[in-house]
């Protein structure tokens, strides 16, 4: 057996594959070629032959093939490159015959695959007995001549297998093959192997593109055969491209098989295809060449990609689409509870364990819930929110779970998915959920355990990803016992609990909001005046208020305030009464203020507070509870205790300046 060697591809490389007699028939025309082609001549059969291409194709150390009778068959069956055959004429036959006729007058004819019905009529022209056999393996060849020897015949006609097996047994063999059909079978091979090399660079091109998709692709021909496949089909199947090019993809992976796609010339789109452990999206359609099917090419996309994809496309075309917007950076305190809220909040958030939220209207909760979000590995998709005191029952159900075409009068044309859908993959607020009506929350109930929902009017059930962030103002244990809220919903909710302190308990953060919100609203209004120095005189009675309406009704109030500075160009032009009028709740006879009467303060809590603050007089009336001006006033009217020269003092000692003594148009305003 010649050994292989790589060779530079300018010339068509041939591999001739026979037996002994064929391989000498063979080398006694090659040097005819040595111009036109590199020929290879191997002396194998069967198995050993096809083991012999296969190395050949993989290591493309040939680009055509050429062998004869059932050889020829098993290359062209298994093989991907071309395959030429050594056909034998009738002619050849003919003159066979009349050879082994000069031997004896009656001659066995062994032929791959069938007899010839038309030797029959031409067996009296030449005066000889001539007996048929036809085999298709090794075994078939070997038991044919054996039939022939015991019936008497002495020479036999037929493949150079046969001829080998005859003479094996003493009987002589005359070889079917004619030089003319080796060089017919040489030339038709350079032709293919041009023709194939022209496919080879299309095929590199393609290649490419495949390469470089995300998706996963493989195509096979009209036998199954891999015949492209690229790394992402590579890494789902788990093979090489070596290990698949030329082997049936149903062998590589019988999930993956196409071979229904060829038989039954039948295209498949969108179909769930399970690979190994993966869910895919596939797509599987036949390939046609000159009216007949050719093959058949695949694509995957993982299912995650297209419920992301799908996701994508749902949150685009929803207009005004909420999105979470707060982070956790943006929520102002520091007042002890609402520290305590915060870290638990920030603990939540590295779950996605379902989060219920309690506290009084108008705490955060929805600022919470969307800082919670923002926190979480789903802060890069969707955040939902819906009131569900907002909308009556049919509409609340229909905008949560969503709804077929046709479910109900007036429906959008081929339905629409609910926010539950819509949220798939992020989180969803579901805020007052102590006003959801009970039949709905058996709905939502049904999501939370099976992780699915039913649209209204549909049987199908839509696998859903959503982390539920519920709140409410109602305390959900009275609920339950008033017959308005189902318990089983409670525990599926309350596995983390989430509460929001009052305004009110959290007295040290009222200053810092207050601020914070004029200054916003002054910002947003392009008025040129700064909150601190507004709020100051107010400052005694927006802590001693008790803020129902908890941050909401501080916004509101700042909002307002914002208002009336519109044309002023400081904070000592601000119309006190006009003040009073429109913010009547923080002037209210009811508001307990500490006090305003300088005669309630006593050296030593001035003295503190003083020191405490540095000197700073605005601060240490905060801390006393009084307005500016009353401690402004206490302090003119104690020079005689020494204590102005105590506060210079503090004042020297900080490096402050005193900036707290209101002027004369602030005295006694807003006390």
């Amino acid at each position: 057996m010649k050994s292989a060697t790589r060779v530079t591809p300018s010339r068509p490389r041939i591999c001739i594959i026979g037996y002994k007699r064929l391989s000498h028939l063979v080398h006694s025309v090659i040097d005819e070629y040595s111009t036109r082609a590199d020929i290879e001549v191997i002396d194998e059969v069967f198995d050993a032959a096809l083991k012999a291409a296969r190395y050949r194709e993989q290591e493309k150390l040939a680009d055509a093939f050429i062998s004869g009778g059932a050889n020829a068959s098993i290359l062209r069956a298994t093989l991907s490159s071309p395959v030429a055959r050594i056909k034998v004429s009738g002619y050849d036959i003919l003159l066979a015959l009349l050879k082994a006729g000069d031997i004896s007058d009656r001659v066995g004819l062994i032929t791959y695959g069938e007899t010839d019905a038309q030797l029959d009529s031409i067996k009296a022209l030449l005066k000889l007995k001539i007996d048929q056999r036809a085999y298709r393996s090794a075994d078939e060849a070997k038991d044919c001549c054996m039939s022939l020897i015991s019936a008497g015949f002495s020479v036999i006609v037929g493949s150079s297998v046969v001829v080998d097996l005859a003479e094996q047994h003493g009987v002589r063999g005359i070889l079917a093959y004619s030089r003319g059909a080796v060089r017919q079978a040489i030339e038709d091979a350079i032709e293919l192997a041009y023709a194939a090399r022209l496919e080879a660079i299309k095929f590199e091109q393609i290649d490419s593109v495949l390469r470089h998709l995300s998706e996963a692709v493989v195509a096979v021909d009209e036998h199954e055969r891999v015949t492209a496949i690229n790394p992402a089909m590579e890494h789902v199947l788990g093979v090489t491209r070596r290990e698949a090019i030329g082997h049936k993809l149903g062998a590589l992976s019988a999930q993956a098989s196409l071979k229904s796609t060829i038989d039954q010339d039948f295209s498949e789109h969108a179909a769930v295809t399970n690979i190994g452990h993966q869910t895919y999206i596939a797509n599987k359609v036949p390939i046609h060449s000159q009216g007949v099917i050719a093959g058949a090419v695949m694509t995957l996309m993982p299912a995650s990609a297209i419920q992301h994809a799908d996701t994508n496309l749902r949150t685009e075309k929803r207009p005004g689409h909420p999105v979470a917007k707060y982070h956790f950076e943006q929520i102002a305190g520091s007042s002890k509870p609402f520290v305590q809220a915060c870290n638990t909040a920030k603990r939540y958030a590295r779950t996605s364990s379902t989060v219920l939220i309690t506290g009084e209207s108008g705490t955060g909760k929805e600022l919470f819930a969307q800082a919670i979000h923002n926190a979480s590995d789903r802060s890069r998709n969707p955040f939902i929110a819906l009131n569900c005191a907002a909308f009556p029952e049919q509409l609340l159900e229909s905008e949560l779970f969503g709804y077929e075409e046709g479910a109900f009068t007036g429906s959008r044309k081929g339905g629409k998915p609910g926010l539950l859908e819509v949220a798939h993959t992020g989180t969803v607020f579901l805020d007052e959920i102590g006003d959801m009506p009970v039949s709905l929350q058996t709905r939502l109930l049904r999501v939370l355990q099976e992780k699915e929902v039913i649209r209204l009017g549909g049987t199908q059930p839509i696998p859903v990803n959503v982390r539920v962030i519920a709140a409410t103002h109602h305390i959900l244990q009275d609920r339950i016992r008033q017959g308005l809220f189902r318990s089983d919903l409670f525990y599926r909710l309350n596995i983390l609990h989430l509460h929001l302190p009052s305004l009110r308990d959290r007295h040290d953060d009222i200053a810092v909001l207050a601020i914070r919100l004029l200054q916003s609203f002054l910002d947003r209004a392009k008025i040129p005046l700064g909150a601190q120095q507004i709020l100051a005189p107010l400052m005694p009675r927006l802590i001693a208020y008790d803020w129902p309406g908890n941050v909401r009704e501080l916004e509101n109030v700042a909002e307002r305030l914002a208002s009336f500075a519109v044309e002023c160009t400081a904070p000592e032009s601000l119309d006190d009464s006009l003040i009073r009028q429109n913010l009547p709740e923080i002037f209210s006879p009811h508001v307990g203020l500490a006090t305003n009467d300088a005669n309630s303060l006593d050296v030593e809590s001035v003295k503190a507070a003083l020191t405490k603050t540095h000197g700073n007089r605005r601060k240490a009336a905060e801390q006393l509870g009084v307005s500016r001006t009353t401690l402004w006033r206490w302090l003119k009217s104690h020079e005689a205790a020494g204590l102005p020269s105590l506060t210079r003092r503090i004042i020297q000692s900080s490096g402050q300046l005193d900036e707290s003594i209101p002027s004369r148009s602030t005295q006694g305003s807003f006390s």
